[in-house]
């Protein structure tokens, strides 16, 4: 599993100069990696029913962090829609595609191919680090995918929303990761399942787990960039957003779930957000006119049923819950494959403005009839197997379960209502449009788009071919009750309901005062109003802050600096255990004195009234420093210090030249000084604290610093471990610090001599002095500064440049 990661992410690298020669059979090319996955996944069929296959890899075994691929029942099922579903999808493209944009064929299938690596590690992951590495690569790969090449407003503001909300999530999601880590004393996901902490550092870990699920799967109210995003081109929204990403977040709960399906902080938000992003993605759905925003708001509301489902923490309901993320992944990409297709040969996706294509297109129009009837729970289709599971499974449940049901049934009476929406509106003939022209839909998208369509309708026949997968992963939640997949139960009370909600649907889908209000939501409570919102009070917000921040003061910025410095660490260190061990005054004599001379001139640097007088105690303070590295036996680092003090120095005394002697405005520079003192004072009095707890302390530490204090005397005869590490174990890094010094030098010294040295550009019209305008007669750049004269020209008392007549020339 680890190769074919990696092979994903090489063949992505190989296939934009791939596409500059060979165009879109770049596309094809890039199926290769996905279809190849699948193979080597359904070959280990039986090693995810009885032993999950585990691989490693250690990217940093110093530190512990290592990439764990776990392959068990769920990253099996996700591994038929993520590479099932991709392969399908980038051989679509290679028709969907325009012939001549090569460029355009080399991004998308890189970064589709990118995509589908990303997801397979996601779903491989079983280490929460790893987890979330590719949990950000899925996003990014959208937010490029989503935002093409940019050059479009619409596309810049639907790929950004994506990209900030999922973003947002996903760093929630991290934070409760490593606290869900941290209390359980590992990274290994399946180590955390196998026994789940408790505590309150856990339930917010869980919730903020569950915020970066939300996110990630348009759970409200974060969807409304789920829709936006349908101005991506058709066959990334089949993949992206039906079969994979917007899965993402379903999966992260299912994995998680089993380990914590009985606590409250986990399962009330799920069912709650569930339920309510069901029902309003269905009602919403009822008012679009655009196929694929039908089919986004469609997808919301499954996603949101899905969620339910997992929520509901039983083993039937799961059951349920697994079965439908596959039915779902197979028929939504199937209706955005047919979009891609009316899209392309009639040039309009509105439904007002599309008819007869039934007629015209009969076999395409029956391979999405059947993803229809998929989506809508009618039988015989893999969709109808899974919402009876789900049905039969809310029937057996506690009295919460009995309340879920209630709102999936009329949830599902908005599915059967919007899929009729779609169906008819795609391929019926309406008798007030006129029939829509069109050019031949294609033999070859056809036929893939028959593919995942097909799959519904065969695997709702031969549904034992998927349960031992499905209900594999249902035996993390309890004991098999000893119900299985079928299209046939008999008459049960799950089959009665299903068939009030079909026809409920249909009541619902021609009752025409119904279409007329469904969908419509005040503004106020639209959750694109309230995104807008948040963004425009974070700009303002953010120019608030800078504004009072950003002041063009010295001070204020190194107050700030001091300030967060002390509130950040020093109060988690005021929370843990202070203990100073060992502590010594002072291990050298010489240390005192030179002690009180730093402190000594820092302070007097504070009442020097001339600037040259504040320049040299601050260079005394630099330079006592360096004498305290070398009484600690630290001369490199001396060294350093004192040709960093000489060199700032020299610039200061250079550069306060151009100022008055004196301090001219005291009173400016001692207003808040108190505030300004006080910030020092902690700020020092912190720092100094916190030197000396870390340079005492031992325990917990990291292999690096014991090979260093292991190594020092043995190899390069050093008693100071610190001098070791900079002139032996880092020398070039050494050696590079003194290169920078050196050209730093080097650099100040050539502008200070070519400034002193710098002479007029010519003489004046009548030869008496140099003259005022170069050789084009423009103003020199600094003819209003005065020039620093050379040290010749002070003893001498004359003026540099060529002199006129001696009489002219003036003292």
């Amino acid at each position: 599993m680890l190769t074919a990661i990696a092979a994903h992410f090489v063949l992505a690298a190989v296939l934009p100069l791939m596409a500059r020669r060979f165009g879109r059979v770049a596309f094809v090319v890039g199926a290769v990696a996905p279809a190849a996955t699948l193979g080597y996944a359904l070959s280990l069929w039986d090693s995810a029913l009885t032993q999950p296959h585990t691989e490693t890899f250690a990217w940093a075994p110093g530190i512990g962090l290592q990439f764990t691929a776990r392959f068990d029942e769920l990253a099996l099922l996700m591994i038929l829609l993520v590479s099932g579903i991709g392969a399908v999808v980038l051989c679509y493209y290679a028709y969907y595609a325009k012939p001549g944009d090569h460029r355009a064929a080399g991004r998308d299938s890189a970064l589709l191919v990118l995509f589908a690596g990303s997801m397979l590690g996601l779903v491989l992951s079983d280490d929460v680090i790893s987890l979330y590495v590719f949990w950000e690569l899925t996003t990014v790969c959208s937010f490029l995918l989503v935002g093409g090449d940019g050059v479009a407003r619409r596309l810049r503001k639907a790929a950004t929303q994506a990209l900030l909300v999922t973003t947002f999530g996903g760093l929630a999601m991290l934070l409760g990761l490593i606290l869900l880590a941290t209390a359980a004393g590992t990274l290994r996901i399946s180590e955390i399942l196998a026994d789940p902490p408790g505590g309150t550092a856990v339930a917010a870990a869980l919730l903020l787990i569950l915020l970066g699920a939300f996110t990630k799967s348009a759970q409200v109210p974060f969807h409304p960039w789920l829709p936006l995003a349908m101005v991506a081109p058709t066959p990334v929204s089949a993949y992206l957003h039906a079969a994979a990403m917007v899965k993402a977040g379903v999966y992260l709960v299912a994995r998680f779930a089993p380990g914590f399906a009985d606590n409250p902080v986990w399962w009330v938000p799920i069912v709650v957000i569930g339920l309510w992003t069901m029902l309003l993605g269905g009602f919403r759905a009822m008012r679009q006119h655009d196929l694929k925003t039908l089919l986004a708001y469609g997808t919301i509301s499954q996603l949101g049923f899905l969620m339910v489902l997992v929520g509901a923490g039983t083993w039937m309901s799961a059951l349920a819950d697994v079965t439908l993320i596959l039915a779902h992944g197979l028929f939504k990409s199937a209706l955005f494959l047919t979009v891609g297709i009316v899209d392309k040969r009639t040039g309009t996706r509105d439904i007002r403005e599309l008819s007869g294509l039934g007629r015209r297109w009969r076999p395409l129009a029956v391979f999405a009839t059947f993803a229809v009837l998929s989506m809508a729970g009618i039988p015989p289709l893999l969709g109808f197997v899974g919402k009876e599971a789900a049905l039969e499974a809310l029937l057996r449940g506690t009295p919460k379960d009995l309340v879920l049901l209630i709102g999936v049934a009329f949830g599902s009476m908005f599915t059967v209502a919007y899929s009729l929406r779609f169906l008819r509106g795609a391929f019926g003939t309406k008798p007030d449009v006129a029939t829509t022209p069109a050019k031949p839909c294609g033999l070859g998208m056809t036929a893939l788009v028959a593919v995942p369509a097909t799959a519904g309708l065969l695997f709702a026949f031969v549904p034992g071919l998927l349960e031992p997968i499905l209900a594999g992963y249902a035996d993390h939640y309890g004991p098999d009750p000893g119900y299985h997949l079928s299209l046939w139960h008999g008459v049960t009370t799950a089959l009665v309901l299903s068939v009030l909600i079909i026809a409920a649907g249909y009541a619902l889908y021609r009752a025409a005062p119904l279409r007329r209000l469904a969908g419509w939501v005040p503004p106020g409570l639209q959750a694109q109003t309230w995104y807008r919102g948040s963004v425009e009070g974070l700009d303002r917000v953010s120019q608030a802050v800078t504004g009072r921040l950003q002041v063009g003061s010295l001070p204020t910025y190194l107050g700030v600096i001091l300030v967060t410095m002390v509130l950040g660490p020093g109060l988690a260190l005021l929370a843990g255990e202070v203990e100073f061990r060992d502590l010594r005054w002072y291990d050298s004599r010489l240390q005192v004195p030179l002690a009180v001379l730093v402190l000594a001139a820092a302070g007097t640097a504070l009442l020097a009234r001339r600037r040259l007088t504040a320049v040299l105690l601050t260079g005394v303070v630099g330079y006592g420093i360096g004498a305290l590295f070398v009484v600690d036996g630290g001369a490199d680092l001396a060294l350093a210090q004192f040709l960093v003090e000489t060199l700032t120095l020299v610039v200061f005394v250079f550069v306060i030249r151009r100022f008055p002697p004196r301090f001219d405005d005291r009173s400016r520079l001692w207003r808040g000084r108190w505030v300004k003192a006080a910030i020092a004072a902690v700020g020092g009095t912190f720092v100094a604290v916190l030197a000396v707890l870390y340079s005492g302390y031992t325990e917990g530490m990291p292999e690096a610093s014991r090979a260093y204090l292991e190594r020092a005397e043995e190899d390069t005869g050093a008693s100071n471990v610190v001098n070791a590490i900079i002139v032996d174990f880092r020398a070039f890094d050494t050696i590079g610090e003194i290169t920078v010094l050196a050209v730093a030098a080097t650099g100040a010294a050539s502008l200070i001599l070519a400034r002193s040295r710098q002479r007029p550009s010519g003489s004046g019209p009548d030869g008496a002095g140099p003259t005022d305008r170069g050789e084009d007669g423009a103003e020199p750049a600094e003819a209003d500064q005065p020039r620093i004269p050379a040290p010749d020209e002070e003893q001498a008392g004359e003026p540099t440049g060529q002199a006129g007549p001696a009489s002219e020339v003036k003292p």
